[in-house]
């Protein structure tokens, strides 16, 4: 009986010979493409989002040329007192003969720079924390989990009244630096959990094998895949340290020589602007941590539906 050259069935490929990974093809580049066009456009068929985009942009573009269209300094003693809204005060002036327009779009800045600067430090030290802990698992995952546990049960704003008040805060920096340092463990505790879901995938495996280290693995596959999520995260990390940063105002720990629009209202309240009816001087700070705020919230809305399939409307 003539034996068989064919090798055994049960023989195993040889040790070098490793699974390439697949070429990108035509089709997943023009898919890749499309993404972009795709998400502008659902996003401007969507009425939430674009109302929510507007108000914030609205707020945005105030805060940038409002300061160049009044000729007075937010500090500056030289109008009436408790004068209403007038073509040179267009929003009147407060008790002590300042313009309230120029301390509003001055606050307006203040309240972006928190905003901007505070939920960009929480969402930096989230997503280090999430992908690190998501991703490494074992010991690590066990130390920043019980980090991110602590940090979550601390009263934030009772620790940052503390701060403030020792620390006498005397720029919006140091402010929104505080701030970051404690509102990222939601944010870590949702990203730590979305990576290891995504690290089991097959995308995830192939990038393995292809050689790639952890950070070009948690960088160019994971990230990418929850680039939706990390968007909305930021959002709401803005709007909630827009909204901590006025409460110090209000509580009279923020910058005492600066213009805010939680100071503003401090101001207001304490010279009993409510009960004298200068609706002009509490209002507008209101309004605008209102139209900021609520405008961020509203396009975070917009955007899960956006980028949700189930969710967009019909």
């Amino acid at each position: 009986m003539a034996v068989s050259d064919r090798p055994p069935e049960t023989a195993t490929l040889p040790e070098e010979r490793v699974p390439a990974v697949p070429e990108p093809t035509e089709a997943s580049i023009a898919l890749a493409h499309r993404r972009g066009p795709e998400f502008f456009y659902f996003a401007r068929r969507n009425v939430k989002f674009v109302i929510g985009f507007c108000l914030v942009a609205s707020m945005l573009v105030l805060a940038i040329v409002g300061p160049h269209l009044t000729s007075h300094a937010p500090l500056e003693f030289n109008g009436p007192t408790d004068g209403g809204p007038s073509h040179a005060y267009w929003f009147g002036t407060t008790s002590f003969g300042q313009d309230v327009f120029s301390q509003f779009v001055h606050g307006l800045r203040a309240a972006f720079l928190v905003g901007a600067l505070g939920g960009g430090i929480a969402a930096v030290i989230g997503m280090v924390v999430g992908f690190t802990a998501g991703y490494r698992g074992g010991w690590i995952d066990d130390v920043l989990n019980m980090l991110t546990n602590v940090v979550l049960v601390i009263p934030t704003l009772a620790i940052l009244i503390i701060v403030a008040a020792y620390l006498s805060v005397q720029s919006y920096a140091t402010e929104a630096v505080l701030i970051g340092l404690t509102s990222w463990p939601w944010a870590a505790r949702a990203i730590r959990s979305q990576t290891f879901t995504l690290k089991t995938r097959e995308f995830v495996d192939v990038a393995r094998i292809s050689g790639r280290n952890r950070f070009q693995i948690i960088a160019r596959e994971i990230a990418p895949n929850m680039s939706s999520y990390l968007l909305m995260m930021f959002i709401l990390l803005f709007g909630g340290a827009i909204l901590i940063g006025a409460t110090l105002d209000f509580l009279g720990l923020g910058p005492s020589q600066s213009v805010s629009l939680g100071l503003m209202m401090n101001s207001a309240a304490m010279s009993s602007a409510l009960l004298l009816g200068d609706w002009w001087w509490f209002l507008p700070p209101g309004l605008g941590i209102i139209a900021i705020v609520g405008g961020l919230y509203v396009m975070n809305v917009g955007l899960d539906e956006v980028f949700n399939p189930k969710l967009r409307e019909r």
